[in-house]
């Protein structure tokens, strides 16, 4: 196996067929696993998420093993090249690569709007307007975590619930709760689904309860 093909290994994922787990882990691992079930003639739909922000990830699994190993060789190149992420939609993809900015600095230009006397009192500072913006953000991160940790817990929760369980009893009263951090709501509205689909959610909705 060509070594570049170990990029992906950086992508961690899991899959579903139909209601059922399939495979969990690395991308090359699952994308494997997945391949695998596909051959086999099994007729249940097959989704894979990337299991920090439950995005679908899209996988051309045509063709021979062969076929789908040489693919993932290019995904990974095109990854490690491009810093392309498989998890995202083309459109996605042509935005990032439009974006301007200073790649060996990872600064990325913005337009930036403020009254007059912000401007003023940025100019003012030490290390100018940048300089201090960075370290504003990097406070409000510093000061947020919880909270930001916490909406991209219910976030997550929500695109993969959306995408597995949205016709499932009790989903619409199970959102309302992880929204809500009611965990004890949330537990008993998920309880009938699949297992595998249940086990998940609460996986993902974890660090949505956290008081």
């Amino acid at each position: 196996m060509p070594d570049d093909i170990k990029q992906v290994e950086s992508t961690e994922c899991i899959a579903f067929a139909g209601s059922r787990c399939i495979a969990s882990g690395d991308l090359l691992h699952v994308a494997l696993k997945t391949k695998e079930i596909i051959d086999s003639e099994e007729n249940e739909a097959i989704l894979i998420f990337k299991t920090s922000n439950s995005l679908p990830i899209e996988l051309d699994f045509r063709g021979s093993l062969d076929q789908f190993k040489q693919r993932l060789h290019e995904l990974s190149i095109n990854q490690h090249i491009n810093g392309k992420d498989p998890s995202l939609g083309e459109v996605a993809q042509q935005e990032i690569s439009r974006r301007p900015g200073r790649p060996k600095l990872g600064v990325i230009p913005r337009e930036v709007t403020l009254l007059p006397r912000h401007w003023e009192w940025l100019a003012n500072q030490p290390g100018g307007a940048s300089g201090t913006l960075r370290k504003l953000v990097e406070a409000a991160k510093r000061t947020n975590i919880n909270k930001d940790e916490k909406r991209q817990s219910q976030e997550c929760t929500y695109r993969f619930i959306s995408a597995m369980a949205g016709n499932f009893p009790g989903f619409e009263e199970a959102t309302r709760a992880l929204f809500a951090a009611d965990a004890t709501r949330f537990n008993v509205m998920i309880d009938a689904w699949p297992v595998d689909i249940k086990n998940h959610a609460k996986k993902m909705a974890a660090l949505a309860f956290v008081k």
